[in-house]
């Protein structure tokens, strides 16, 4: 029981952060100023997948946990979604996290907590 719990909430904290990177995208593009047509499509395409892999992350590790979480497949999703959440960490700690707006901060706290919580939950 404990481990379930873990493991959707480290699914609903990769999809909160998912959704929360969808809201803000126009305001994010506008904060680079006077940029081209292209340039602003490219951010908001960025800003736009990163919000929708974390939410499909998020989900498919939910899912996994509804159906069964003690299966082979089930622990194959959970680790490789903390891998992937490692790897957007490190990411974001080496970009975002320079930057002096506390979401960018963020990121590698939350995709790292994540991580944790889904990697407890589906080996404890």
């Amino acid at each position: 029981m404990v481990n379930q719990v873990l493991l959707y909430l480290g699914s609903f904290f990769v999809v909160f952060w998912g959704i929360s990177h969808l809201f803000p995208t126009r305001s994010v593009v506008h904060g680079f100023g006077e940029i081209s047509l292209d340039n602003k499509r490219i951010i908001t395409m960025e800003w736009i997948i990163e919000g929708i892999a974390l939410i499909f992350i998020g989900s498919i590790n939910a899912l996994v946990t509804l159906i069964d979480y003690a299966s082979i497949v089930s622990r194959a999703i959970y680790l490789s979604s903390s891998f992937a959440l490692i790897v957007l960490a490190i990411i974001s700690l080496f970009t975002g996290f320079k930057i002096s707006f506390l979401p960018f901060k963020l990121c590698p706290v939350i995709f790292t907590a994540s991580a944790v919580l889904i990697l407890v939950g589906g080996f404890l």
